[in-house]
């Protein structure tokens, strides 16, 4: 808009929204009876720069809601400024940069997946939260070695060293809902630990009590590493918490292991994504938070290596942004929504909800 004429019209006021229009350098408001009598003095004798940067200021005697309004103008005014000088165009190789995830609510899924948390979990490992992941390619070079390897420093760093929480990640395909988070005395859990037979609760920390002494003694060192470095963790539980599926085979034992029954493997495309831990559950939502962010960024970087060099980094990538070619995004990954309900069906979880995955928004886009 480069000029306008409104004269001897029935105007009262002239919209703020003029101030916006920057190259409007030609206007006629002369014959109306303004209410603002000092704007009705100046469409009669002052400059359009003027009227404009009166507009701007909110008039006289305007409110701290116009102010409010006028401050949101500005920002847009600016924003739109520094697209105009450049600068928008490196907003929009950031946006493009960003990692794209799409969550699917349950009210759009035909067979959502439902965890029931039975009462006695509240004294010994009350929070969990999970959901399900779609769309991971863990087949090309060492994608299933970085999957593994971003779980281990999560728990080293985040999850401090697995006593705030404690992450578990399954095949999605080898699980059969619905799911029972439970407790079970130590001499009654049976569970299929990673890479081992099935045997009971009691008897795999005693063995892996064993198992910590000898290579402590070994290698000589005053600490055991490894899983062993993690069974104090239930010293002093008369049960043990462990995720149920409806066959009633346990797929996890938290904070120790998960079932070899659901193991991730490269062939695996959707994940079934479970945190729990004792302390609380915003803990909980902040490490699901931040592992959806992983492994988003580790499937960017396999896309990636398979679309270019086609050659597999050893390097996580999951320091800061990652390089992409601007303008293109890797497929999204699908999230939907898991609830956790009580034994008589009420919602105490759902994630993600309206107000989760804030914490990475800053590099991950989400559409919901």
């Amino acid at each position: 808009l480069q000029s306008l004429d409104v004269a001897n019209n029935q105007l009262r006021e002239l919209p703020a929204a003029l101030a916006d229009c920057p190259r409007l350098k030609e206007a006629n408001f002369r014959g109306n009876q303004l209410k603002d009598k000092r704007l009705e003095k100046m469409v009669n004798s002052c400059q359009m720069k003027a009227i404009l940067e009166y507009l701007r200021a909110g008039g006289r005697g305007k409110g701290k809601a116009e102010s409010g309004r006028e401050e949101a103008r500005k920002k847009k005014r600016e924003k739109q400024q520094k697209k105009d000088g450049g600068d928008g165009e490196q907003d929009e190789l950031e946006e493009a940069s960003k990692l794209l995830v799409k969550v699917l609510h349950v009210s759009e899924n035909p067979a959502p997946l439902v965890v029931k948390a039975s009462p006695g979990v509240k004294d010994v490992r009350a929070f969990i939260v999970c959901c399900v992941l779609k769309g991971v390619n863990l087949k090309p070079g060492n994608a299933l070695k970085r999957f593994l390897s971003a779980q281990t420093k999560l728990h080293e760093d985040l999850c401090e060293k697995r006593t705030a929480a404690t992450i578990a990640t399954h095949d999605l395909q080898l699980i059969k809902g619905p799911l029972l988070y439970d407790v079970q005395p130590p001499e009654e859990l049976k569970v299929t630990p990673l890479g081992r037979k099935e045997m009971k609760a009691k008897d795999l920390l005693r063995q892996l009590q064993l198992e910590a002494e000898e290579q402590r003694k070994q290698k000589k060192r005053q600490n055991v590493s490894g899983l062993h470095k993690y069974l104090q963790l239930l010293d002093g539980k008369d049960s043990y918490p462990c995720l149920v599926d409806a066959e009633g085979v346990v797929i996890s034992f938290p904070p120790i292991t998960n079932s070899e029954k659901t193991k991730v493997r490269r062939e695996t495309q959707d994940l079934f994504l479970e945190v729990t831990s004792d302390t609380s559950l915003q803990i909980c939502k902040v490490i699901m938070d931040t592992l959806i962010l992983k492994i988003a960024e580790l499937n960017r970087i396999t896309l990636e290596n398979k679309e270019g060099s086609g050659s597999d980094n050893e390097s996580d990538g999951l320091c800061g942004r990652v390089n992409v070619n601007p303008g293109r995004h890797a497929p999204p990954l699908v999230v939907e929504q898991v609830r956790v309900v009580d034994t008589d069906g009420n919602l105490k979880v759902l994630y993600p909800s309206k107000t989760d995955l804030a914490s990475v928004s800053s590099l991950l886009t989400v559409l919901r």
